[in-house]
């Protein structure tokens, strides 16, 4: 068995115990930010389909060099402005919605002939300052603008929690993004997705109530330094 083989397998395993134990299942999103076309493909042969990219322009290249495949692209990294019309014409998800004027944009552009474009809302449940994601209080008000746009559906919420070495605290944040997430199903049935944890603690997300990981370096080894490209000073959606 190859190291990708081995490393694709184990994640997998991984993820369905711990989806067991606590009693639902939970959904793998592949971190592929910064990663060649060529990983992807590698473990797109082993089943793989859901792939998150951090940045537009380098998610469209591999989207054409991948076309081929058949493969759900999520963007998981801050969303500007001026790549609304991107985002609405090239992905399936957008994990990352933080402020209200992407709404329109994002509806305008969606065409008709396709499903709608998948949204996360995503939370800065640490308050921290630079990160991308609107406040808990704000959910309420981007989830009724999102499920009033015909060409987007609201799907869940999305969150980095401070990567504190105290693993209780991330159970914390883990566990009030669980609350928040109970909130919006109890106003919207549609959603279902809850993305949470990444390569060092997708397991204590997934006992806290997360349905997807976001794994990057567990499956495909360090990748190169992404100094400078995210927007100002953000935190990027997966490691």
């Amino acid at each position: 068995m190859t190291s990708s083989n081995s490393s694709y397998a184990a994640i997998c395993q991984r993820i369905d115990a711990a989806g067991r134990s606590a009693g639902h299942s939970a959904g793998l999103l592949a971190v592929s930010k910064l990663q060649p076309a060529a990983a992807i493909r590698t473990l797109a042969g082993l089943g793989q389909r859901r792939f998150g990219e951090n940045y537009v322009q380098e998610a469209l290249a591999k989207q054409r060099e991948l076309a081929d495949l058949a493969l759900e692209w999520h963007l998981i990294g801050p969303l500007q402005s001026n790549k609304c019309r991107d985002v609405a014409t090239h992905f399936d998800w957008l994990e990352s919605l933080d402020r209200e004027k992407l709404v329109a944009p994002l509806n305008q552009h969606r065409g008709a002939g396709r499903p709608p474009l998948n949204v996360l809302i995503q939370v800065n449940i640490d308050d921290e300052a630079g990160k991308a994601g609107c406040a808990p209080d704000a959910i309420a008000r981007l989830a009724a603008l999102v499920a009033q746009a015909p060409r987007l559906q609201l799907r869940g919420l999305m969150a980095i929690p401070q990567p504190h070495p105290d693993f209780a605290r991330r159970r914390a944040a883990f566990r009030r993004m669980r609350d928040l997430f109970d909130a919006l199903r109890s106003d919207h049935a549609c959603a279902d997705t809850l993305s949470l944890g990444m390569s060092d603690d997708f397991e204590l997300a997934i006992a806290e109530g997360a349905t997807q990981v976001r794994i990057g370096t567990a499956l495909f080894g360090e990748r190169q330094k992404d100094e400078g490209r995210g927007e100002k000073g953000k935190a990027t959606g997966g490691r």
